[in-house]
Parts: structure tokens; C-alpha cells; sequence
């Protein structure tokens, strides 16, 4: 497939074509991410709860997510690939934030970075473009803010906080940011967002109407017996059949039926009857 890149992106937005969104974490999951013609990869601050079993995704750092970053673009060169940074990667200041976001494109060659938060997010934004780092803004439930607005609820659901969602997403864009990931918030809204909007908009939670859907990789294959937001579709249940292939091969192993003949390797007949006469019993 051809490499996707923001333009491909805005095309498919003009033309009205819809767009695929899914996170990894590692080189398997994004080889076949790629494979399956998916069009964002986001390598998300959710690696510390699916990959490292976290709480939240605060601990996760920069240096954490290099690796994985880096595996994911080797997997998925194709793809357009959103570096997600950390919790005070770039909150403390706008040097933090170019800092660690050059990270991302020159160490782990991303085509663009996330960051969450609404309109105090824009001077920053703005900076990081003018450095040549282009930025997905990321706005309704930022899990890095949680604790600020109260756990992990939707936004947006009355006409303050609906409002200040509408202007905040034109705020960014206008800073130069590149795309819109709206998250958890009521679908009227996204649609609004989404009319006014002239770069790209991913949903996840945020209903039909952005330009893109989201998901986390784990939460859609079901490889958690965990509960998950209610904006989560389950399209298999991976977890499940691991699980079973596990417990087989924990039966044949303690059955004596695995190894079987066919899995080893076989020796000729003299050969091995001179091992024997050599290493008798």
C-alpha cells in the first residue's frame, strides 16, 4: 500500500471517504494493523495500562514508549503513525514540548504527535508547528486530566462544556493543529465539530459522525476479561481462545500427548542404535 500521510488524510476527509484509527504497541499487532489497510496507528500513553498493567496512564514516560514506537513504524511503515506523549512530557513548558516531541519524529519517525487538552494547549500547538512537528490535538475525555475532571466520565453533556468543546476544537485547529480526537463525548457535538472543522476528525465514544473512528486494540479483540467503555465494540474474542489454547496445551503436556512424533526430529535407525551401544543405560 502506498504511504499514507496528511494529505492522504485530507483527501480522504474531502472526498467523504471514512477513515480507520486503532492503536499498538509492538511489532506484531501493527504488522498486522498494516496488513488489514488500516490508516492511523496511534502508539497510545494506554501502554501502561494494556501493556505494563498500570492504573492510569500517568506513569508511562517518554523513554518507556521509544521502543514501542519504534517497533510499531518498523511493522507499519505505511501507516500514518501518532506518537502519543506522556503525561508532563509537554505540559510543563513549550521547550518540554518540542523536546520530546522531536523525540518522537526524528527517534521513532512519526508523522505526527498527540497531546490532550483544549484552548491552554494552543500557544503550544502553535509552537510545536512552527518547529516542524505536526500535531493531533485531543480534546472531551483526556485520560491524562482525570483526576481534574473527575474520572473517567464523558464531556460535554450539557451547554457550557458543550460550547467550550465547539470553540475549543476550532481554537486548535487554528493553532495549526493537523487533526481532532475528540473523546467521549455526545455525537451532536462531534457533529458540529466535525462540519466546522477543516482538518480531519477521529472519534472514539464521539459517535458516527467524525471523519475517522478510534479504538484500542486490546478493547475491540477482547484481549481482556476486564469491563470496557460502553464505546467499545468487540469484533473477537482473542482473549478467550488464547486461554483455551492454553489449557490444551497444558492437557497433551501433562497427558504425554506432546510432543508427538511429528513435532520431533527424527534420527536414522543406525545412528542412533550406535548412540545407544556408545551411552548404554
Amino acid at each position: 500500500m502506498p504511504k499514507t500521510t496528511i494529505h492522504t488524510l485530507r483527501e480522504k476527509m474531502k472526498k467523504g471517504e471514512r477513515m480507520t484509527y486503532l492503536t499498538a504497541y509492538d511489532y506484531p499487532f501493527a504488522l498486522l494493523e498494516q496488513k488489514a489497510g488500516i490508516d492511523v496507528i496511534l502508539v497510545g500513553d494506554s501502554i501502561g495500562m494494556v501493556v505494563y498493567g498500570y492504573d492510569s496512564t500517568l506513569p508511562v514516560t517518554v523513554d518507556l514508549m521509544m521502543p514501542h514506537v519504534k517497533a510499531v513504524r518498523m511493522a507499519a511503515p505505511d501507516v500514518y503513525l501518532v506518537g502519543d506523549m506522556p503525561y508532563m512530557s509537554y505540559q510543563p513548558s513549550v521547550r518540554d514540548a518540542i523536546i520530546n516531541g522531536g523525540r518522537f519524529m526524528a527517534e521513532a519517525g512519526c508523522d505526527c504527535v498527540k497531546l490532550e487538552g483544549g484552548r491552554e494547549m494552543a500557544a503550544t500547538i502553535r509552537a510545536m508547528v512552527d518547529a516542524t512537528i505536526p500535531v493531533m490535538a485531543h480534546i472531551g475525555l483526556t485520560p491524562q486530566s482525570a483526576a481534574q475532571l473527575g474520572g473517567y466520565k464523558a464531556q460535554g453533556r450539557d451547554i457550557e462544556t458543550a460550547k467550550k468543546l465547539v470553540e475549543d476544537a476550532k481554537i486548535l485547529e487554528e493553532a495549526g493543529a493537523c487533526s481532532i480526537l475528540l473523546e467521549a463525548v455526545p455525537s451532536e457535538v462531534a457533529e458540529i465539530i466535525t462540519r466546522r472543522s477543516s482538518v480531519p476528525t477521529f472519534g472514539i465514544g464521539a459517535g458516527p459522525h467524525c471523519h475517522g473512528q478510534v479504538l484500542v486494540i486490546h478493547d475491540m479483540i477482547g484481549m481482556f476479561d476486564r469491563k470496557v467503555a460502553k464505546f467499545v465494540k468487540k469484533y473477537a474474542e482473542v482473549g478467550a481462545k488464547i486461554v483455551e489454547a492454553l489449557e490444551e496445551f497444558k492437557r497433551e503436556v501433562l497427558a504425554g500427548k506432546f510432543p508427538a512424533p511429528e513435532h520431533c526430529y527424527p534420527m536414522p535407525d543406525d545412528v542412533a542404535a550406535e548412540l545407544n551401544r556408545l551411552f548404554p543405560d
